[in-house]
């Protein structure tokens, strides 16, 4: 909950099945894709760095004992991963806010009756390209809907921030520079519109049956369909140049429909929901 300005969204976590068809798939989008990183509670990813600071978590299960075993200590994050993989393999569980003070947040979590359980404070190492290590450090406060397993919201903290310079990582082959909208799916979506919210601080419009949620930086969309309690359908991209993205596309063999507001291409294993390409506004 922020105090007056609302958080932008910092990342989105994407539960895959296995961990290397996720890189390859990212990799055939032409996206650079940093190399893999373990978590202390079993979990381990595989990020997407985008120019606009956003990024995109690929997460599997890399060590089921040990995820079993946060699970039984309360950790909030494994938990609500395990709930997701119940009846999905790939997709979208997490909408991620940047936040400078997880525990205050958390705070008005608990005096809103939304939070997920207890804060988590975690550090991980970071491979970067040139071989070098580093700790990052997190703290995350979690807000849930009672109503919805399949996706919860989070506030995360940069204790000890990942690498400003990540240029490498963040030039990607599709000219990808940054997220556009992430659009979800509901048959109420004014029902979920305070969770949002107060999660990012941030207010909400209707557009039509839609809702749009407006953070500091990238809109979330929910848009009404009938018999959906709440779920992800698309993560739109700004990119530099379409034509560049249609290239390498066409070039790694990745089906995709031309729009009138750019490309899409369906979900497949790794990627577990459409992705949108669309040019830079202006």
């Amino acid at each position: 909950m922020s105090d007056g300005k609302p958080y932008p969204l910092d990342h989105l976590v994407m539960p895959v099945a296995d961990l290397a068809v996720a890189r390859r798939r990212m990799s055939q989008l032409g996206f650079t894709v940093a190399a893999d990183a373990t978590h202390p509670f079993g979990t381990a990813n595989a990020c997407i760095f985008l120019a606009d600071k956003t990024y995109l978590e690929p997460l599997v299960v890399a060590d089921p004992a040990m995820a079993g075993a946060a699970i039984g200590d309360g950790n909030v994050f494994v938990t609500r991963d395990r709930l997701f993989r119940k009846t999905a393999e790939d997709g979208l569980s997490a909408i991620v806010a940047l936040t400078p003070d997880a525990e205050m947040d958390h705070q008005a979590f608990l005096a809103a009756d939304i939070s997920g359980g207890r804060v988590l404070e975690f550090g991980r190492v970071m491979r970067l390209p040139d071989g070098a290590e580093m700790e990052a450090r997190f703290r995350l406060a979690f807000a849930t809907h009672p109503d919805v397993e399949r996706l919860f919201l989070f506030g995360c903290q940069r204790l000890q921030p990942l690498p400003s310079d990540r240029g490498s990582l963040e030039a990607h082959a599709n000219s990808v520079t940054g997220l556009k909208q992430v659009t979800l799916q509901a048959d109420d979506p004014a029902r979920f519109a305070g969770w949002f919210e107060l999660v990012f601080g941030a207010t909400s419009h209707h557009e039509g049956e839609n809702i749009v949620i407006q953070t500091a930086n990238r809109p979330i969309r929910i848009e009404r369909k009938t018999n959906e309690l709440l779920c992800a359908r698309s993560i739109a991209f700004s990119v530099a140049d379409l034509e560049v993205t249609a290239e390498v596309l066409a070039g790694n063999g990745v089906a995709y429909q031309r729009r009138p507001s750019g490309l899409s291409v369906m979900a497949a294993p790794g990627q577990g929901l459409s992705f949108e390409f669309e040019e830079n506004d202006g």
